[in-house]
């Protein structure tokens, strides 16, 4: 049976900013000029922090009350929540393409479904030279699944490597989680000028926001009777939305600069209350 973590409103809420955020900044609001939500596209930086954290709640929880993770039960859940909203919208997009993109767009638009389906599309943009951002309507229908394939990457690799980890470091492990996430963000910083479009869609560079949310997971579980502060939800929120209108795609992301959202995020996912304003928004 699957041990469900408290259903979080908040974090339902926040999932919703981060999918207006990429919805606005697709959606190419100008004001005298300027793109209004040019930072929008960070709100997938929102999401691979909510990931991390649920997804190590999972797990944790799991081992609490049954002593036993099951790596099968757990993947068959990720395909039955995953795949079948997929395959409806690549039959759904699939149908437009086919009488609106030229031939050649169209053999291209095939291979990344294929990608899609065997979630190494981040590869398959970046390799093809795709650069997120440059061009907002691209015309790759399926850019966007970039993302979704860094999070089944995550999915596979991260359960096996995380209850390793457990059974390694033990009660220590989060100590492992501040020297990673400080590497990584040093390593996305340094390649992000010169490598910007391998930064932007590999899983090695953005595994340090996913590890950011699994930290605020184990601090959840070792600090059960800590108290909200109200203060740094409140901060975390105005720190995403200012993210969202601050930032552009001529900024190199992920970097330092991405800790903006990345940690807004996490202080609302660790601070929670339902007498909290910023909980009654969410």
């Amino acid at each position: 049976m699957q041990q469900k973590i408290n259903y979080r409103r908040d974090i339902d809420g926040l999932r919703a900013i981060a999918v207006i955020g990429v919805i606005l900044y697709h959606s190419e609001i100008n004001v005298g000029g300027n793109l209004l939500f040019s930072g929008g596209f960070l709100g997938v930086d929102v999401f691979f922090v909510i990931s991390g954290y649920l997804i190590t709640s999972i797990i944790l929880k799991e081992r609490v009350i049954k002593d036993h993770f099951s790596f099968i039960d757990f993947y068959k859940r990720r395909v039955r929540r995953l795949v079948p909203a997929l395959l409806v919208v690549l039959m759904a997009s699939l149908v437009f393409a086919y009488f609106i993109l030229l031939p050649i767009q169209f053999k291209s638009y095939l291979n990344s479904v294929l990608s899609s389906i065997f979630f190494y599309s981040n590869l398959y943009f970046h390799y093809s030279g795709q650069s997120y951002g440059q061009s907002i309507l691209s015309n790759q229908p399926l850019l966007h699944t970039w993302s979704l394939s860094v999070e089944e990457q995550f999915y596979i690799l991260y359960p096996i490597i995380f209850i390793f980890i457990l059974r390694v470091f033990k009660e220590n492990v989060k100590y492992l989680f501040y020297i990673f996430i400080i590497t990584s963000v040093i390593f996305s910083s340094y390649i992000s000028e010169t490598h910007s479009s391998f930064n932007f869609y590999m899983i090695t560079n953005r595994a340090w926001e996913l590890a950011c949310g699994a930290l605020v997971s184990l601090n959840h579980f070792q600090n059960k009777n800590k108290e909200n502060n109200y203060f740094w939800k409140n901060l975390g929120f105005i720190l995403i939305i200012f993210s969202f209108f601050y930032f552009d795609s001529a900024n190199s992301h992920p970097s330092y600069l991405t800790l903006i959202p990345v940690l807004g995020s996490c202080m609302i996912i660790y601070n929670h209350s339902e007498n909290n304003l910023i909980d009654k928004i969410l």
